[in-house]
């Protein structure tokens, strides 16, 4: 996926090029779906749909200083903190979605068919929403670091100290829930797993070399 495609799409939608903006929702429609299939219970096509309403309404005010994929995911994310915020006291900081999906489970777990997977989707969402948030951009959308400061509103600097504080909390949340040594090893080699074939998929070298 090239950010120049998407900055060049971005200004024909602008410039009243419909096509061009039903274009950049295909391209990242997969994307935004992940996004959200391991924070939230049952179907998440609201949440989506919201994400590319806010995309569509604000998209005037995208001054190409940041990827179109990390505007889109930073929309999103707010999109889905206001989800549980509302009607409920809710910190992504501090707060995870694991008593919320207790019940259903999650999108992700419906199509999660190896038991190591469905061992690192549970780790996943015990972290706080904020560090689990950051994770799954990483390893799953291979988004490099200056991006997820982007999408996070931080400084690069704290991405790669929050980085190391969210793999020591899923460590700890894979080891406690592991029932053998091997699955627990399998689990973390998952993660990695998802960052070599992002790069293998796509070119994307954002999650390389991760620690």
């Amino acid at each position: 996926m090239n950010d120049d495609d998407d900055g060049r799409l971005v200004v024909a939608w602008r410039g009243g090029d419909a096509a061009a903006g039903a274009k950049l929702v295909e391209r990242h429609l997969e994307a935004v779906h992940r996004f959200f299939s391991n924070k939230v219970r049952g179907s998440a096509e609201d949440l989506v749909q919201k994400t590319f309403l806010a995309c569509v309404e604000s998209v005037e005010g995208f001054e190409g200083r940041s990827s179109f994929r990390s505007y889109l995911f930073a929309i999103a994310r707010n999109v889905l903190y206001r989800h549980y915020r509302d009607g409920a006291d809710f910190d992504p900081l501090t707060g995870s979605v694991a008593t919320r999906l207790a019940d259903q489970g999650s999108a992700a777990d419906r199509v999660a068919t190896q038991q190591e997977h469905r061992l690192l989707l549970l780790a996943l969402r015990s972290l706080p929403l904020e560090l689990q948030t950051l994770l799954e951009l990483a390893y799953w959308e291979g988004l490099a670091d200056r991006e997820l400061a982007e999408v996070l509103d931080i400084p690069t600097g704290t991405v790669k100290s929050r980085l190391r504080k969210a793999r020591q909390l899923l460590d700890q949340e894979l080891s406690g829930r592991a029932t053998s040594p091997g699955l627990l090893a399998s689990s973390r080699h998952t993660l990695e797993a998802w960052a070599a074939g992002i790069r293998d998929r796509t070119g994307i070298a954002g999650g390389k070399g991760r620690r």
